[in-house]
């Protein structure tokens, strides 16, 4: 596959400027490794690490590629500075920062080398990152899986809003699994796109085989928003779903919600295979995936689509 060149294959030192999301119980060193493998970034998801766990998934991560990758750091949970001591100490060259305030961290990365991009969901959020030091920003859209802005924006809407309001580059998210998205997120002004439901179902994620067989079987509606009393998270509907709207729809108080959330309650879905009573974050695209592929096949297949419909005339 022919080599591309923009300020976010540059920045990472990747060949194409695709970047595999770090998602909860699904991106571990197998997947990030293979990732950055094919020429994409690839990202160890540390919301599911304890930092032990964290520094063993960067050590396997460095033994099985020579590519650059990074690590996902969502910053709403306890214990960051732990993980933020390992993310030092092992060297890591790239950190996605999510959920949290950019300029907590920022600055301490950055004066270690690290690249450093921060996840948003508004144009207001992409300033303060902007502002903060951060290199790029990924404007993830309100069809992404997992934790999700509050402000419900849709990629379409969200990604040239926050192109026309920071000088930074931008890396759309959400609602991205194909090459034809690909294309539509860079003529909306993206240098580059960030994957995660597409690459929960590959063969490297670490997420149960139950889920990804689930992913591939759905069908459009079949996640929804929920949960706003505390965190918005996107979720495959199930028997915990149904739960959850019911309470919500009955004007449950947010310590209600903590209860029913109960704890590990994502890792019992995703990681263990619960299907019934597993929280199953995953994005709207999965109603377009219906493969579970290896994740070099992946980035092929989308960067070839992404090649063949760049150089179609638009129809008329």
């Amino acid at each position: 596959m022919a080599v591309f060149s923009n300020r976010i294959t540059s920045l990472f030192g990747i060949n194409y400027p695709i970047v595999q999301a770090g998602m909860i119980w699904a991106s571990g060193w197998k997947l990030a490794s293979a990732v950055s493998n094919a020429g994409g970034l690839g990202l160890i998801g540390s919301g599911s690490m304890n930092p032990d766990v964290l520094r063993e998934h960067i050590r396997r991560c460095k033994a099985a590629t020579s590519n650059p990758f990074g690590v996902n750091l969502p910053l709403l949970y306890s214990g960051i500075d732990k993980q933020i001591e390992v993310i030092l100490e092992e060297e890591v060259p790239v950190i996605f920062s999510s959920a949290g305030n950019p300029s907590t961290w920022t600055g301490v990365l950055k004066e270690k080398g690290i690249r450093v991009v921060h996840v948003i969901s508004s144009s207001r959020f992409a300033r303060k990152a902007e502002e903060a030091g951060c290199d790029a920003v990924v404007a993830e859209g309100f069809e992404a899986g997992g934790h999700n802005g509050r402000e419900e924006t849709t990629s379409m809407v969200l990604v040239p809003a926050v192109c026309n309001n920071v000088t930074i580059p931008v890396i759309a998210a959400g609602g991205i699994a194909s090459g034809r998205q690909m294309l539509a997120a860079m003529v909306l002004g993206a240098e580059g796109v960030q994957m995660g439901t597409r690459f929960v179902a590959s063969e490297e994620a670490s997420s149960h085989p139950l889920f990804k067989q689930k992913l591939i079987e759905s069908k459009e509606g079949d996640t929804l928003l929920t949960m706003k009393q505390l965190t918005p998270v996107r979720l495959l509907k199930n028997d915990f779903f149904e739960r959850v709207q019911q309470a919500e729809q009955r004007g449950a108080s947010a310590d209600e919600m903590r209860e029913i959330l109960g704890k590990g309650r994502s890792r019992l879905g995703m990681f263990e295979g619960n299907m019934v009573e597993g929280e199953l974050e995953i994005g709207q695209v999965c109603a377009n995936i219906d493969m579970i592929l290896p994740a070099a096949a992946i980035i092929e297949e989308v960067w070839k689509e992404f090649n063949e419909l760049l150089a179609k005339p638009i129809r008329h």
